[in-house]
């Protein structure tokens, strides 16, 4: 399901004992936590909510205390975007809490189901990873929205937030630790690393934790990959694409390539470059271009695009650059197969997406490109697993093999095959006179 990522090629410390000791108790949780019932699960995750509700003035005091110390170390515009929780966004994460108790039960699920011979049956059943160990930078709301899922879906949790959220993460984990310890889930099945030295140590846990999450940076999803033997899901860029056809309904292309960049410069599916028909082009920029200017967006186009009124010009970098801020790359393409060509070359497979009232466009766009999101007059900013109906995410993966997109429950489960016989042994089958049924039986 999730491809093991090369070798440490860094020297990276051994865990400590106090470390190896957390993560042990987090594997003890997490296995009598995946013995749970569902019903038992979701009752957990409900009285997360609740104690994040009861803790929401102490939770924001703790954000607004890491938002002071972020501004006086001068952390980046985006960076801090990313770590404001307020009150309204606090609200937000705790009814995405409870959404992922409602979601329907992702363990015990029978995906198979078949009699092999008489009295021989196979079961390929639904069952917890095991333990996630998720390494984020900034965004605390992330501890909310990982922890639910993980509980959920019977899995413990090591969670290591940035530096610049340090009390943020910490408020949380209390709250939601206080939740779980009127539950029938051991509290212990989440755990919070502080320092440096420990998420490192993480990334040699492997026998402890059976898959690594990285949230966060290029930098940071590179250096993960490159230093640990536990399996790793995530994304390392987000240069997401918008395609201006040149059968389009330019206003609401517009309003979708506004919000696609404005709504939320600082994601990983806000869009970074603009592709515009060169038959579309003259109507869309007139259209477009004040639109832009009035929201504060910096666009920096290639030639063809200057000339009809970009302000700056764009670089070779600017193709492969993920802004994360109120900045624009503009291209206009000679066709279909150009933009194709440019989202091929420069695209992260994360979200691309295409204005047109062209059916047959529409089709081969959504055939065309290989990323994990598609889409089709809509914004970008849809790629999130809130919006998506999964309660919340655990990251989003932009690997070929699933999971794929915005990672919910279902990422986080594998399965085992489970056989049931009656005094079967495989020499019967080898020469001894018999044969199998294969014959499918009812899910």
């Amino acid at each position: 399901m999730m491809r093991p990522v090369p070798a440490a090629c860094v020297s990276v410390p051994d865990p400590s004992p106090d470390l190896l000791h957390r993560a042990a108790a987090v594997r003890r949780a997490a296995m009598a936590l995946g013995r749970l019932s569902d019903g038992q699960r979701r009752e957990a995750v409900l009285a997360m909510a609740a104690a994040l509700e009861a803790a929401a003035d102490r939770i924001v005091a703790a954000n607004q205390a890491d938002l002071a110390a972020a501004a006086a170390d001068g952390l980046a515009p985006a960076l801090v975007a990313r770590l404001k929780l307020d009150a309204g966004k606090l609200a937000g994460a705790i009814a995405g809490v409870r959404q992922v108790a409602q979601l329907p039960d992702p363990l015990g699920v029978r995906q198979l189901h078949r009699e092999l011979d008489a009295g021989l049956v196979l079961e390929r059943v639904s069952v917890p990873l095991g333990v996630l160990g998720v390494i984020f930078e900034a965004r605390p709301d992330a501890v909310m929205q990982i922890a639910s899922l993980a509980i959920r879906s019977g899995n413990g949790a090591m969670l290591k937030g940035g530096r610049e959220a340090s009390r943020s993460c910490t408020a949380i984990l209390e709250a939601l630790r206080e939740g779980l310890a009127g539950s029938a889930v051991d509290p212990q099945a989440l755990e919070l690393l502080t320092s440096r030295e420990e998420s490192l140590g993480l990334l040699k846990l492997d026998g402890l934790v059976d898959l690594i999450i990285p949230r966060g940076s290029n930098a940071l999803v590179r250096f993960i990959q490159d230093n640990t033997r536990i399996p790793v899901l995530g994304h390392a860029d987000g240069i997401c694409h918008l395609v201006v056809d040149r059968e389009v309904d330019v206003e609401q292309a517009v309003r979708i390539a506004l919000d696609a960049k404005t709504q939320y410069p600082a994601a990983c599916n806000a869009v970074e470059t603009l592709l515009v028909h060169r038959e579309a082009a003259p109507a869309f920029l007139a259209a477009a271009l004040p639109v832009f200017r009035a929201a504060g967006v910096e666009l920096r186009g290639d030639a063809a695009s200057q000339a009809l009124g970009v302000p700056a010009a764009a670089t070779e970098a600017d193709w492969s650059t993920e802004y994360s801020d109120l900045v624009l790359a503009v291209r206009v393409v000679d066709s279909l197969e150009q933009a194709l060509e440019h989202i091929g070359r420069y695209g992260s497979r994360h979200t691309d997406a295409i204005c047109t009232t062209n059916p047959a466009t529409a089709e081969r766009f959504l055939r065309s490109v290989d990323s994990a999101g598609v889409y089709v007059n809509c914004s970008t900013r849809f790629a999130d697993g809130f919006r998506y109906g999964f309660g919340a995410e655990v990251g989003i993966s932009t690997q070929t093999l699933p999971p794929r997109g915005p990672v919910g429950l279902e990422g986080l489960v594998t399965y085992r095959y489970w056989m049931r016989g009656d005094g079967h042994i495989a020499a019967d089958y080898a020469g001894g006179g018999r044969s199998f049924t294969h014959r499918d039986l009812p899910l």
